[in-house]
């Protein structure tokens, strides 16, 4: 039986990979965040910074992306597809972001990667690549785009774990009791709701040795540690751009190119044809076999810039930092009275800067709407796309759960059950931390300042009255 172990998430040097981006003595800036200073207005009259604490669901970019897609826009153009100046400037830019994302993630020489819109459309793609008949393994943790997919064929699902050990425990039983048949183990990296750290290296080891290959659902984990496929020996890897502060509808699919290569294209369409007569078609092979259509190139240069920045900066440095601000919150958090935090496994097991909870007393949604109108902290609210997670960390049976993935109930008298996730980022500080933990002790011990109604429409709490003067629609 595979024995768990911490995680070996190996990084690489930036300074052989990217030396524009580092000093002679192997330095890097710390990444900067567009808009982390943004004054934003509160519903009590006064403004104050914005503090951000929803980077679980999508990230800012950072500047050095924003600078990037700034110097790319004046040479736009088709990309594959011209001879022009602009347009072979395209190409080499889109290529080169390619090759960019493979190095951040380590990716084996062969290992394709195609351009996606983002996670859910990646592990669409992985599923209509599955040879036929293909069965898959995943758990009952993982987020609706990593459960959903799969069902176009057989997938079982294992039970929530209480740890590692279990796990990969139940990982190896349902495989064993498979004999040969489980083709595909899909498993997050990280929790998008707890935040536990995956024994990714054990699970490929425990899968392979029953013929299985893996996929992991990096969303999550890719912005918070370094994450190296080949040394991990994982087969398929999916990941999102607004996740990784690159927030211009790109995302990535990497892995072995076997089945992508035999698989007929998801999208049919220009640029994944050799040729096409009225009566048959002959695709091109890998990536372009999966990229019909005109390519996101603004896209996956912010993706490639981001993660040259991040690379270059040091992966080990932004989780070393972020573990540090975690324990923080979970100390501070865990103190106040009233405040439940959800987690899976217990807190010796390392895990990204996500914390989910309830405040006794408080809707979460009318949580989160007062966090944001009283103090000008951003957290998200709901069940997070893990219904089945969430339902488990609830302890509410199906007959009870009335679970959205967005507080948006057609009753606003059956309110769907969740919690509020408080997620840590690139711009979080320690200050921040304490700022939203002194905010919730304050609602815990006095209650809001404002009043906040329902909306009849979507069931969503506003504050009433509203001050706030919204920007012009962009």
């Amino acid at each position: 039986m595979i024995q768990y172990q911490q995680p070996r998430l190996a990084g690489q040097d930036p300074a052989v990979l990217y030396p524009r981006l580092v000093d002679d003595n192997h330095h890097a800036p710390h990444p900067r965040l567009v808009g982390e200073d943004q004054e934003i207005p509160l519903v009590t009259g006064e403004s104050r910074r914005h503090v951000n604490f929803d980077y679980a669901a999508s990230a800012p970019p950072l500047v050095e992306v924003a600078e990037a897609v700034t110097a790319l826009l004046p040479f736009y153009s088709s990309v594959h597809r011209g001879a022009g100046y602009k347009s072979q400037v395209s190409t080499r830019a889109y290529e080169s972001a390619r090759k960019s994302v493979h190095a951040f993630f380590g990716a084996r020489p062969d290992d394709t990667l195609i351009f996606t819109r983002h996670t859910t459309d990646a592990l669409n793609l992985l599923a209509t690549c599955l040879p036929d008949g293909a069965r898959v393994l995943a758990t009952a943790v993982e987020h609706h785009a990593n459960l959903l997919p799969w069902r176009r064929g057989r997938v079982d699902y294992v039970p929530v774990p209480a740890g590692p050990s279990e796990l990969l425990q139940s990982l190896e039983a349902a495989l064993a009791q498979a004999d040969g048949t489980i083709a595909l183990v899909a498993v997050t990296g990280a929790s998008n709701v707890t935040g536990e750290i995956w024994p990714l290296a054990e699970i490929a080891t425990l899968a392979h040795q029953y013929g299985a290959r893996v996929l992991v659902d990096a969303a999550q984990l890719a912005p918070h540690a370094p994450i190296d496929i080949a040394a991990l020996d994982l087969d398929y890897l999916a990941m999102s751009g607004h996740k990784l502060y690159a927030p211009f509808g790109i995302g990535v699919l990497i892995g072995r190119p076997d089945w992508l290569a035999q698989a007929s294209p998801m999208v049919h369409g220009g640029g994944a044809v050799e040729s096409v007569t009225l009566d048959d078609v002959v695709w091109r092979g890998l990536p372009e076999r999966h990229e019909a259509g005109t390519p996101n190139l603004v896209g996956a240069v912010a993706l490639g810039v981001a993660c040259q920045t991040l690379l270059a900066f040091g992966m080990d440095k932004l989780a070393a930092e972020e573990a540090e601000l975690y324990e923080h919150a979970w100390a501070r958090l865990s103190a106040i009275s009233g405040l439940s935090l959800y987690t899976v496994w217990d807190q010796t097991h390392p895990h990204i800067g996500v914390l989910t909870f309830n405040l006794e007393g408080y809707d979460h949604g009318k949580l989160a709407t007062i966090l944001s109108a009283e103090y000008g902290i951003s957290v998200r609210s709901g069940s997070f796309c893990a219904h089945p997670l969430v339902q488990h960390l609830l302890r509410i049976d199906d007959s009870e759960a009335n679970i959205g993935c967005d507080p948006v109930p057609n009753d606003t008298q059956d309110r769907p059950l969740g919690a509020v996730r408080l997620s840590i980022g690139l711009g979080t500080t320690r200050d921040d931390v304490d700022y939203v933990a002194d905010a919730l002790l304050e609602l815990a011990e006095n209650g809001p300042r404002w009043q906040y109604g329902q909306s009849p429409d979507t069931g969503e709490y506003r504050p009433v009255p509203e001050t706030r003067v919204w920007p012009a629609p962009f």
